[in-house]
């Protein structure tokens, strides 16, 4: 006699011999943890085996980005889980994607070894349950997982925070080359993507003081080193192209997140334009995840990205200060909030944030929190830059403490009305990656 579960697995379409599956029911009968998502990277269903594997119970995943749940990284460090990861392209294209070993992040903040294979579930057979193409991806905690073969997957590179260089399911261990000057020259060929650069160039980014006839031979050697690298690693074609005098690294082969970001920023502020505001923060929200720290930031005194570290940081501060706008006309003051004490962690005296975020702190009914936060405010800036707060600010503080003196030490029942509207805290906006918000 067939349960209701699996009757719920079979489905007739004028044939009673045909049988279809819904995705979201297969995990329930899995042997291994699992997880189906959709093709917006949606967790659709989380088995029990996931629940114990990871921590997670089936309703603090779902409606989830897996990227967000998983968070796994590859065993160098390089991350594999983002919102323009390699196995999400591929699970557009209804190809399978699959990782030998990764780290996971448990719900308690620590890491676990796992593999991960997966099936994708195309066609009408997905339809019935998720609405779109759906893929089950199996987590298998002795991390062995049956081969999957790379095709087209561009080399990925990670600028952002720790330098990482990755293709597929293998991270390349960049940090135990033997010549670290390829390192050096792989960097400066990211931030020209696409475009010749001279050898002269890269002689004078890498060897500034030899001559050239030393400096083309060590040049020479180097981009050997590193195709070779590139190839042991699985690498089919040659990132690497030679253009006349120069060399450069060819876009349609690599993929890099500092490009992700950017798109993902453009994207966020279309959509905000639109009044599409749930598109927008998603966008945003990529491209937080995306910013894992500065540009290229183990090369600090670096010249050649010095300019580009702080376009980037600018844009990222943007899209910061309009995430928290969207999140507060949502009405969603605590993720508001959460945007503005990240931009203060980096920029501190971005008056801006601090008054934002006394305004979330008060709508949220926390007006002693907003007084807290103008007096934090002053400091920083008496102490950086020798300047008392804006008018604004002291305009927004006033009006806290009125707020306070009317509702009590203990919060405001419900939201106050009469409190300074959140978009006239903002000064006119920049253009996205550039202008200063105080």
């Amino acid at each position: 006699m067939t349960s209701p579960g699996h009757r719920r697995l079979l489905a007739a379409e004028g044939d009673p011999g045909r049988v279809t599956l819904d995705p979201r029911e297969v995990v329930h009968f899995a042997s291994d943890p699992a997880l189906v998502i959709d093709k917006d990277l949606k967790v659709l269903a989380w088995n029990d085996g996931a629940t114990d594997l990871l921590g997670y119970a089936a309703e603090h995943t779902l409606g989830r980005r897996c990227f967000e749940v998983l968070q796994a990284i590859l065993p160098g460090g390089e991350p594999l889980c983002t919102p323009d990861c390699e196995g999400g392209l591929c699970f557009g294209r209804c190809r399978p994607f699959a990782v030998n070993a990764c780290l996971a992040r448990h719900r308690d903040g620590g890491w676990v070894k796992l593999g991960i294979s997966t099936v994708v579930v195309p066609g009408t057979a997905a339809e019935r349950g998720t609405g779109s193409v759906a893929t089950v991806l199996f987590l298998r905690p002795s991390g062995r997982t049956p081969p999957v073969e790379r095709v087209d997957q561009p080399l990925r590179v990670f600028t952002f925070g720790h330098f990482g260089v990755a293709h597929g399911d293998r991270g390349l261990d960049v940090d135990t080359w033997v010549r670290k000057h390829a390192l050096t020259v792989l960097k400066y060929l990211v931030t020209r993507l696409g475009s010749s650069v001279h050898r002269e160039q890269l002689i004078e980014c890498v060897w500034p003081d030899v001559d050239e006839t030393r400096g083309r031979e060590r040049l020479k050697v180097t981009l050997h080193f590193l195709r070779r690298q590139l190839r042991a690693a699985g690498v089919g074609k040659d990132v690497i192209e030679t253009t006349g005098n120069g060399y450069m690294l060819r876009r349609e082969t690599v993929w890099v997140d500092a490009e992700a970001f950017e798109r993902s920023a453009a994207e966020g502020w279309n959509w905000q334009r639109q009044g599409q505001i749930d598109l927008a923060l998603r966008c945003y929200e990529d491209a937080r995840h995306l910013y894992r720290g500065d540009y290229f930031e183990e090369d600090p005194y670096a010249e050649w990205c010095a300019e580009e570290r702080e376009r980037l940081r600018e844009i990222f501060i943007e899209v910061l200060a309009r995430m928290a706008e969207a999140y507060a006309e949502r009405g969603r003051y605590t993720e508001a909030a959460r945007a503005c004490r990240i931009a203060l962690v980096r920029e501190p005296c971005r008056e801006f944030f601090h008054r934002a975020l006394m305004e979330c702190s008060a709508r949220l009914g926390r007006p002693d929190w907003a007084v807290n936060q103008f007096r934090r405010c002053r400091q920083v800036l008496i102490k950086e830059l020798g300047v008392e707060p804006a008018a604004e600010t002291c305009q927004l503080y006033r009006q806290v403490l009125m707020l306070r003196a009317s509702h009590g030490q203990s919060g405001l029942n419900g939201r106050p009305d009469n409190l300074i509207d959140f978009r006239s805290l903002q000064p006119p906006a920049a253009a996205m990656g550039g202008g200063s918000r105080r």
